[in-house]
C-alpha cells in the first residue's frame, strides 16, 4: 500500500480525523501527540491507560495541549465493565442492577455522578450505555451489561442514562446498534448472527436506541452481528442498509456513528481492519475505534492510508469521508461547550449514590431462617472465565468486603468438574459461602453448587450473574452484578449489618 506522507492535505487530516484508536500507557506517547497536530480528533482510553484519577486528568491535560478539542472517549459501563477503577472494581453497579430496581431517576442520577467523575478527569466521550435487551439467556458477551429482557424497561433506563451522562457534560454512545442482546456468540471471538425477523426486531432490538435517539444520545455504536432480516450480506458495522437506511433513515438519527472494536474477530478475522474500516465509513459510520489490542502508530498508519486510497480509487467517496470527519469535529464542538447542568438526577452531597443502589438492587431468598455466621466464613468463588469485555484483571466477588466485615474470611477460587468438592475439602468446617456467576450458563458451576448443598445446606449463595437459576441455599442473595459496590452490599447481609 502506498503511504502518504503529508499530514496536512484535507482529504489525509479526515482520514486520520474518524480514527479513534487506543494507545499504551499511562502517558500519551510521541506518535499520538504528533498524529493529534496532523488531524486525529479522538483517542480511546482502556484500563491499560488508567493508574489513577490525578494520572488520568494529567493524561487528557497532555492531550489538549496538543489539541484542545480532542475527544477523549472510554469505554466506563460501571458495574462489570469499568476502566476508571479496573483494579478495584466499580463504585457503581452496573444496568443489569439498575434494571432491576427499575427507578429512572436512581439510573439518572448513578449516570449523572459517573460522568461528573468522568469529566473531572478530562475524559468527554463514554462508550455507554448498552441498550441491548438481553432476550438470550445465554448472551456470553451481554448479560448483566443490560438494564433486562424487557423491552420498554431496558428502554426508559437507556433513556434515563444518557440524560444523566449527558447532563454531566460528557457525551453518551449509546450501544450495539442494532442490538446485541439475542446472540449466543461474543463478537469478540466470532461474528454473531441473529435470526429473527424484522417485526421483532423493530419492536424488541430498536425500542431502546428509538428512546435513546428521543433523549439526545450524541453517538451510537454499532454491533459486529449479521442481521439478515436487515442485511444478508453485512455485519451492522458495514451495512449501509443498516446504518444509513435504518438509522439514519427510519429513525432519523443525525449524531455520531462509532463503531465497535475493528480489532474484534468479527471483523478483523473475515474482512481485516483495514477494509473493514473502509468499508465502514462507506456504509455510513463516521468514527472507526481501534485499540482494544492494537494501538500503535503503525496500526493508525495503516488505516489512514487505506482510506485515503479508497478515495483515491473511487471506492469510498470523498464526501462520505468529509461528512464523516465533519461529524467527529461537530461532537467535539459540543463537547468544549457543554456544562453540568443542577438537575433533579444530582445526587445529594454526602450521598454514596453507587452504593445507595447497589443495596436497593439486592433480591433476597431465605429458605431457612437466616442467622450470620458467628466465626469468619469461606468465600468458594466457582469462577466461570470472564468475557473480553469484562476483562480478567477488576477483582469481583464478596470475599474482600466480608473480610471487612468478618475479619478472618478467606477464600478460594475453583472451576470444573472437581469444583464442588475442593470447595468442601478447602473450607472444612467453616460456614460457606458460595459466589456464583451466571450459574445457569456453565453446568459444572449448577453440579458443583449441588455437591456443595448436599454436604452443607446452611451455605449461602450470592449469584452475582443474570439470576436466571432457581435460588438456593440458605440465604440466596442475587446482586444483578459483581461491582465491587455490589459485592459489599451482598456482603452487609451476610454479616447481618
Amino acid at each position: 500500500m502506498t503511504t502518504f506522507a503529508s499530514g496536512t492535505d484535507t482529504l489525509t487530516r479526515d482520514a486520520l480525523t474518524v480514527l479513534q484508536p487506543g494507545f499504551p500507557g499511562t502517558t500519551a506517547p510521541d506518535w499520538l501527540l504528533r498524529r493529534l497536530g496532523e488531524g486525529l480528533a479522538s483517542v480511546g482510553l482502556f484500563g491499560r491507560n488508567i493508574a489513577s484519577p490525578e494520572q488520568l486528568a494529567a493524561l487528557t491535560a497532555q492531550l489538549r495541549a496538543e489539541r484542545d478539542d480532542v475527544l477523549v472517549a472510554i469505554d466506563e459501563e460501571g458495574g462489570d465493565v469499568t476502566r476508571l477503577e479496573v483494579r478495584t472494581g466499580s463504585s457503581f453497579p452496573g444496568n443489569h442492577a439498575l434494571g432491576a430496581v427499575d427507578d429512572v431517576e436512581l439510573t439518572r442520577a448513578v449516570a449523572f455522578e459517573l460522568g461528573r467523575r468522568l469529566a473531572g478527569c478530562g475524559v468527554n466521550l463514554n462508550w455507554a450505555p448498552s441498550a441491548d435487551v438481553n432476550s438470550n439467556a445465554a448472551n456470553p458477551v451481554i448479560g448483566v451489561r443490560s438494564f433486562g429482557a424487557d423491552t420498554a424497561l431496558a428502554a426508559r433506563h437507556t433513556a434515563a442514562y444518557v440524560t444523566g451522562l449527558q447532563s454531566a457534560g460528557v457525551a453518551a454512545c449509546t450501544k450495539h446498534f442494532p442490538g446485541h442482546g439475542d446472540t449466543a456468540v461474543d463478537s469478540h471471538h466470532a461474528l454473531p448472527r441473529i435470526d429473527v425477523d424484522a417485526e421483532v426486531l423493530a419492536q424488541r432490538e430498536l425500542a431502546p436506541f428509538r428512546a435513546a435517539i428521543a433523549a439526545g444520545t450524541r453517538a451510537v455504536m454499532s454491533a459486529h452481528i449479521l442481521v439478515p432480516a436487515l442485511d444478508p450480506d453485512h455485519p451492522a458495522t458495514l451495512s449501509r442498509r443498516i446504518l444509513t437506511g435504518l438509522l439514519r433513515g427510519e429513525l432519523g438519527y443525525d449524531g455520531l456513528i462509532v463503531t465497535d472494536g475493528m480489532e474484534m474477530r468479527a471483523i478483523a478475522a473475515t474482512y481485516g481492519i483495514e477494509r473493514g474500516s473502509v468499508l465502514a465509513v462507506a456504509a455510513g459510520a463516521d468514527a472507526i475505534c481501534v485499540g482494544g489490542g492494537l494501538a500503535d502508530d503503525e496500526t493508525v498508519r495503516r488505516l489512514r492510508d487505506a482510506l485515503v486510497t479508497a478515495v483515491r480509487s473511487g471506492e469510498l467517496p470523498e464526501e462520505r469521508l468529509a461528512d464523516a470527519a465533519e461529524r467527529v469535529r461537530a461532537l467535539a464542538r459540543w463537547t468544549a461547550t457543554a456544562a453540568p447542568t443542577q438537575t433533579r438526577e444530582t445526587p445529594a452531597a454526602g450521598i454514596d449514590v453507587g452504593l445507595v443502589a447497589a443495596r436497593r438492587a439486592l433480591t433476597v431468598t431465605t429458605a431457612l431462617p437466616y442467622e450470620p455466621p458467628a466465626e469468619p466464613p469461606y468465600v468458594a468463588v466457582l469462577t466461570p472465565v470472564a468475557n473480553i469485555a469484562v476483562g480478567d484483571e477488576t477483582p469481583w466477588g464478596v470475599a474482600a468486603e466480608l473480610a471487612r466485615l468478618l475479619p478472618g474470611t478467606e477464600t478460594g477460587s475453583f472451576a470444573g468438574e472437581d469444583a464442588g468438592r475442593a470447595a468442601l475439602v478447602s473450607a472444612g468446617e467453616r460456614r460457606i459461602v458460595a459466589v456464583v456467576r451466571d450459574e445457569h450458563r456453565h453446568p459444572w458451576m449448577a453440579t458443583a453448587l449441588d455437591i456443595v448443598l448436599a454436604a452443607r445446606p446452611d451455605t449461602v449463595v450470592v449469584e452475582m450473574g443474570v439470576p436466571q437459576a432457581t435460588p438456593r441455599g440458605a440465604l440466596h442473595i442475587a446482586t444483578h452484578g459483581a461491582a465491587r459496590v455490589c459485592g459489599r452490599a451482598a456482603a452487609e447481609v451476610i454479616a447481618g449489618r
